[in-house]
């Protein structure tokens, strides 16, 4: 995509966020922030029997690339098993959004992505612990 192309899906997710709001049975509540511009984020997960991301959801207060970035994520993990969003790095971000947009405030672009890994960590953590109970 170019720059053009980004900024328009940028904008469009902030205008119309997918996967905003809570899941209030979510396996996984997990809250990032970031104190530079004051960006605050939740992240609702759920997971399957499989382990797969059944839902996933964000509610957040904070600028535009923050909202737009957690909202394009989201949309393209659902589905996807726990073990492949473990594997994922910071530049999945970059592939998402574009280097330009993400070197202009990277710690904005990526709370969506950070909180995420916290959530997945969070449940992994759970699933060992349920594990070893049994």
């Amino acid at each position: 995509m170019n720059q053009e192309q980004i900024l328009k899906l940028v904008l469009d997710h902030y205008e119309n966020p997918r996967n905003y709001g809570e899941i209030s049975d979510a396996d996984v509540i997990e809250e990032g922030g970031n104190p530079g511009c004051g960006d605050i984020l939740k992240i609702y997960l759920n997971v399957d029997s499989d382990n797969n991301v059944r839902d996933v959801s964000f509610s957040a207060d904070g600028c535009m690339l923050s909202q737009a970035g957690a909202s394009i994520l989201l949309e393209k993990i659902k589905g996807m098993k726990v073990s492949e969003l473990n594997d994922l790095s910071a530049e999945y971000v970059t592939e998402l959004l574009g280097k330009k947009m993400v070197s202009t405030r990277p710690q904005c672009a990526r709370l969506g992505f950070n909180t995420l890994k916290k959530a997945i960590s969070k449940f992994s953590q759970k699933e060992n612990i349920a594990n070893s109970n049994n």
